[in-house]
């Protein structure tokens, strides 16, 4: 254990930062966490993770070797991977701004507009005050 050449030194500038736990110099930033590693024990899987790997898999990644990668089961990926195409699939079939729903929403918005007024008015009738009452003739 003697003094360390200039070659050390640069070898441990050059990995810094890399390894987990390890400190690094002032100035360098941290590398970048690996988003699609295998997670630790009883890790969860989040939505961003799930898409990497299953934009991976439908730009042509062997299934086998992402699932060695990534240490999910291949029966796991095919599901995510089925999940993802039925949500593409749902949000492009999804249309928007439809006339025909546009047209009926404003129609069911007047429905409910003029059931108010009509239950308001017979509401007045029933209370035997205001202009509509029944009046009892003078005679």
């Amino acid at each position: 254990m003697g003094k360390k050449s200039k070659a050390d030194k640069v070898d441990i500038e050059a990995g810094a930062g890399g390894t987990q736990g390890g400190r690094r110099p002032t100035g360098v930033p941290p590398a970048e966490p690996s988003v699609t590693g295998p997670l630790a024990p009883k890790g969860r899987w989040s939505a961003g993770r799930k898409r990497e790997v299953v934009l991976r898999l439908l730009h042509g990644e062997s299934m086998d070797a992402v699932s060695r990668e990534v240490g999910v089961e291949i029966y796991r990926l095919e599901a995510w991977r089925e999940e993802a195409l039925a949500g593409m699939d749902a949000g492009l079939k999804r249309r928007r701004g439809d006339p025909v729903q546009a047209e009926l929403d404003t129609a069911m918005k007047r429905i409910g507009e003029l059931t108010m007024e009509n239950e308001l008015l017979w509401s007045r009738v029933r209370s035997k005050s205001g202009p509509l009452a029944r009046r009892r003739s003078s005679k």
